[in-house]
């Protein structure tokens, strides 16, 4: 019996989580930005799945490891466990343009604002037997290209002023998400479950 799910994809750096600057690839980096536990704890118990979609680029350019940026994301579940807001997938690219690696090469359609990790999630999801509802699902991120990602997947787009805040770049691209909030928090309360 195939079942019908939402599911709450997430960027993490700086929307989740503080964005230093540069890549978080120790634990002792990740700082959690106020109450977006809470938020994502909110949106689990009204019946959404959460994934988390980020690019690591880190990777390829040698200032990160698979390995850390693993640890990290593991620490950050933990984090997120401790409020019952633990994330129920995690996928990250490696990939970055600019600095090319036999071994991340491949992943190229999976560097946002491409839509590589999220068809992953939701195919990851059909062969468990669930179809993710597009149409009821949010892409929430910090940056233009989560929200051109959110919009290329067919996702309801959603940015947070927090990280980078590209509230203003989003305009000039005309790449308009269907909400905008102060933080995670505000786009779970305000937005996300009054739509639900």
């Amino acid at each position: 019996m195939v079942q019908t799910i939402k599911v709450l994809f997430l960027d993490r750096d700086g929307t989740i989580n503080q964005d230093t600057g540069s890549y978080v690839f120790l634990k002792d980096q990740l700082k959690l930005i106020d109450r977006s536990d809470d938020a994502i704890a909110l949106a689990k118990s009204a019946g959404y799945r959460i994934v988390i979609i980020s690019n690591q680029a880190g990777i390829a350019r040698g200032i990160a490891t698979v390995g850390q940026v693993e640890e990290v994301n593991r620490y950050l579940n933990e984090l997120l466990a401790a409020k019952n807001a633990g994330f129920d997938r995690c996928y990250y690219c490696p990939f970055h343009p600019d600095y090319p690696h036999a071994d991340y090469d491949r992943f190229a359609d999976f560097r946002k604002p491409a839509t590589g990790m999220v068809e992953l999630a939701i195919n990851d999801y059909l062969a468990e037997g669930f179809i993710v509802d597009r149409g009821a699902s949010f892409f929430v991120g910090d940056k233009t290209l989560d929200v051109e990602c959110g919009l290329r997947a067919g996702l309801r787009p959603v940015l947070v002023r927090t990280g980078h805040n590209e509230e203003e770049l989003c305009r000039t691209r005309n790449i308009i998400p269907e909400f905008v909030a102060d933080d995670l928090y505000q786009a779970v309360t305000e937005h996300i479950l009054a739509c639900s």
